[in-house]
């Protein structure tokens, strides 16, 4: 792939930035790897499990409402596995150590995923189409497009809190 260079440039502009990064990866919605740069960590298991989880987050987000997916925080005992939106047909993938600063790496990964996505949805996009000299004879037998169908939501009631609707924290 011949974005794959450009995403890699990318990649040490963003372990430069934030240093915790221990991995990153970028893959195709379909769980194929674009780009990866994640030692001790096999790609290609990481873009597919990466497929699966965002297709548990995008569907989570869909059934709550929450509209399209952005990104996907998991932590373990040893650091964190971020993924964020990179356009429209990829998502990038961190991995970092337990200390990172999780709003830097946030603030990083997001703007690292949508200059991914800049590079990625660049390639995928079909050239521009050349329109053929209309002629009056064929103009006239074309019928006109039909309008894309529309999804529909219904509106949520309001939630009323009681006490054992109550959430508490606790610390880690």
């Amino acid at each position: 792939m011949a974005a794959e260079a450009p995403i890699l440039d990318e990649f040490r502009r963003l372990r430069a930035r934030v240093p915790q990064l221990t991995g990153a990866l970028a893959a195709g919605v379909d769980g194929l790897v674009l780009a990866h740069d994640t030692p001790g960590v096999e790609p290609d298991g990481l873009a597919a499990l990466t497929a699966a989880a965002l297709g548990v987050a995008v569907r989570v987000a869909d059934a709550t409402g929450r509209g399209d997916f952005r990104e996907l925080l998991v932590r373990g005992a040893d650091g964190y596995v971020a993924t964020y939106a990179a356009g429209r047909t990829a998502v990038l993938t961190l991995l970092a150590k337990d200390g990172v600063n999780v709003g830097r790496l946030h603030l990083e990964g997001r703007r690292a995923g949508a200059r991914i996505g800049e590079l990625v949805d660049a390639k995928a996009a079909p050239p521009p189409r050349r329109s053929p000299a209309k002629s009056p004879a064929k103009s006239s037998s074309k019928e006109p497009a039909k309008p894309m169908p529309t999804r529909t939501r219904t509106a949520r009631s309001a939630r009323t809190t009681t006490t054992a609707d109550t959430r508490t924290t606790t610390e880690s």
